[in-house]
C-alpha cells in the first residue's frame, strides 16, 4: 500500500473503508510499519500498542462486514497523548515516577475515542506532567520535529504534532494548559484547536485532585475537517468532571464551508507586550490579510495588554504543587528541572498570592469578553519564533531578552487564562524551512466559528500537500 494513505484525511479514509477500497487491518498494518521505521528517529511515541491495534482493526473490519452500527471514527488510526489514562496501556505522563504504570481506567477522552471505534496506536510523548512548551523528559531522548530533526516539535503535545507531521497517525488527541495543542501545531505544521474551557471533560487525569483552571483536551490533525470530527466525539458533558459544560455541543462541522464574508477580525502582532521574530510577524500578518480577500474586515486590534504570565504561572504552579508535592520528599531526584521549578514556585506562594492572581485572571477574562463585543475573531502569530533546537530555548527574540521558559509562547497562555477557544493553522514557513502558525482566537463557545475561519484559510491557502523532508 502507498504511504500516501498515512497522510490521507480521516474524512477520506472513512470513504475508502465504506467503498471497500482499503480495509481497516491493511491501513493499520501500514501505520504499524511506518511507526516502527520512523519513531526511533522522532521519539513521537512513548508507548506503542501495535499488536492490540491490529487485533482491534480486525475486530473493526468484522463489525463493518456484519453491518453492525459503527462509530464516527470507526477504524481510524489515532494517537493518545500520554497525559490521558489508558486502561491496559502504559500512562507515564512524561514522568520517570510513573514509567511502569498501567492504569485500570480510561479517561473520558479515551472512553469516547474507543466508543467511536478509533484504533489506538500508542501514547504520544509529552514533557513531565505537560509542564513545558518543549517535549523533553527523563524517560527518553527529546521528541524531534520531522521538518528538522535537530529542532523541537513544541510541547506539551509535541509527540502528537510530530506523529501527525510524519504520517504516524491520522488523528491525535492533545491537551492544552498554556498552549500545548497550539504550540506543536505551529512548530510542526499541523492543525490544532483548543476548545472552550470545560468543553471536553477532563476526568481520568492524574495526581491528587486540584483545580483544573486552564487545561483542556482537544483534537489535532492535518485538516480542519478532521479536527471538527474528532472534537464532536470528545465534546459534551460528563458529571464526573463537575466543571464540564452541561449544554449539548453544537455541530462543529456544519459551517466549515460557510466562509468568513462579513466577519470583523482584529489582528495584533504582539498583544502590546510580546517580543516576536520579524519573520514570524511578516508571515502571520500576510496570512491574516488573506481574510480581506475572503470578504472579512481585518483591522489592527485596539488591544494593549500587560504580560499576564506572572498571574498565569502563579495559578499554574500552585495547581502543580497541589497535585504532586506529596512525591517530592522521596522522589525529588526523579523530577525534571522544569517540574521542580514549577513546584518550588508554587510552594512559596501564599493564599493571598493565589487570590491576587485569580483576580488578575478574572480581570483579563472580562476584558477579553468586552473585546469580543466588537470583533468576531482575534488573530496573532501562534508563536513568537519558529521551532528552535531541542537544547536551545531562546533567551533573546527580536533583540529583546526574554525568559527562556516562556518567552517564545506569549500568545497562547492568555487564552488559557480567559477560557476562550483558539486554533493554530499552518500559514507559511521561515527562511530555513520551519512551519509558522496563525493563531485564530474566538469568544467562549465559538469553536464552530474558529473552525469555520480555519477552514476558509485552509481552502484559500492549502497546506495538506506540504510534507517534511524526512517523509
Amino acid at each position: 500500500m502507498d504511504n500516501e494513505l498515512c497522510f490521507a484525511p480521516a474524512t477520506e479514509i472513512r470513504e475508502l473503508f465504506r467503498t471497500q477500497k482499503v480495509s481497516i487491518p491493511e491501513l493499520t498494518e501500514l501505520f504499524c510499519r511506518r511507526i516502527e521505521e520512523l519513531n526511533p528517529k522522532l521519539n513521537a511515541y512513548l508507548a506503542l500498542c501495535l499488536d492490540q491495534a491490529m487485533a482491534d482493526a480486525n475486530a473493526a473490519q468484522e463489525a463493518a462486514q456484519k453491518g453492525e452500527p459503527l462509530g464516527a471514527l470507526h477504524g481510524i488510526p489515532i494517537s493518545i497523548k500520554d497525559l490521558e489514562m489508558t486502561k491496559g496501556i502504559p500512562t507515564t505522563m512524561g514522568s520517570l515516577l510513573f514509567k511502569d504504570r498501567i492504569p485500570d481506567i480510561d479517561s473520558v477522552v479515551v472512553e469516547r475515542v474507543r466508543q467511536a471505534g478509533a484504533i489506538i496506536l500508542g501514547k504520544t510523548n509529552t514533557p513531565e506532567f505537560g509542564q513545558s512548551g518543549m517535549t523533553d523528559n527523563k524517560l527518553a531522548d527529546p521528541c524531534r520535529n520531522p521538518w528538522n530533526l535537530e529542532r523541537t516539535p513544541g510541547g506539551s503535545s509535541g509527540g502528537a504534532g510530530s506523529a501527525l507531521a510524519a504520517g504516524l497517525c491520522t488523528l491525535a488527541t492533545g491537551t492544552d494548559g498554556g498552549g500545548s495543542i497550539r504550540i506543536p501545531a505551529s512548530f510542526s505544521g499541523v492543525f490544532g484547536i483548543k476548545p472552550t474551557q470545560n468543553r471536553v471533560p477532563r476526568y481520568g487525569g492524574y495526581g491528587r485532585p486540584s483545580a483544573n483552571h486552564f487545561s483542556q483536551s482537544g483534537p489535532m490533525s492535518r485538516t480542519v475537517a478532521d479536527s471538527a470530527m474528532l472534537l464532536q466525539v470528545l465534546a459534551g458533558p460528563d458529571d464526573r468532571d463537575v466543571l464540564s459544560i452541561r449544554k449539548t455541543p453544537p455541530d462543529f462541522s456544519a459551517g466549515l464551508g460557510s466562509g468568513v464574508k462579513g466577519m470583523r477580525i482584529a489582528w495584533s502582532a504582539d498583544l502590546g507586550y510580546a517580543a516576536v521574530d520579524p519573520e514570524v510577524i511578516r508571515v502571520a500578518g500576510q496570512a491574516a490579510q488573506v481574510y480581506q480577500e475572503l470578504g472579512a474586515t481585518v483591522e489592527e486590534a485596539p488591544l494593549g495588554l500587560e504580560d499576564p504570565f506572572p498571574a498565569f504561572f502563579d495559578v499554574f504552579s500552585v495547581a502543580t504543587y497541589a497535585a504532586y508535592a506529596h512525591l517530592l520528599e522521596e522522589h525529588r531526584d526523579d523530577f525534571t528541572d522544569y517540574g521542580l521549578y514549577s513546584m518550588d514556585h508554587g510552594a512559596k506562594l501564599t493564599g493571598a498570592d493565589l487570590s491576587r492572581a485569580l483576580h488578575q485572571v478574572d480581570q483579563l477574562r472580562r476584558r477579553m469578553e468586552m473585546f469580543f463585543d466588537d470583533f468576531d475573531l482575534l488573530m496573532t502569530p501562534t508563536m513568537a519564533v519558529p521551532a528552535f533546537p531541542v537544547d536551545q530555548r531562546p533567551a533573546e527574540i527580536a533583540g529583546k531578552k526574554v525568559e527562556p521558559f516562556w518567552g517564545y509562547l506569549p500568545f497562547t497562555y492568555p487564552i488559557n487564562m480567559t477560557g476562550q477557544t483558539a486554533s493554530s493553522v499552518p500559514c507559511g514557513f521561515s527562511s530555513d524551512g520551519m512551519p509558522i502558525g496563525l493563531h485564530i482566537v474566538g469568544p467562549k463557545g465559538a469553536e464552530a466559528k474558529v473552525l469555520q475561519a480555519s477552514a476558509a484559510f485552509e481552502e484559500a491557502r492549502p497546506w495538506q500537500d506540504k510534507r517534511p523532508p524526512m517523509v
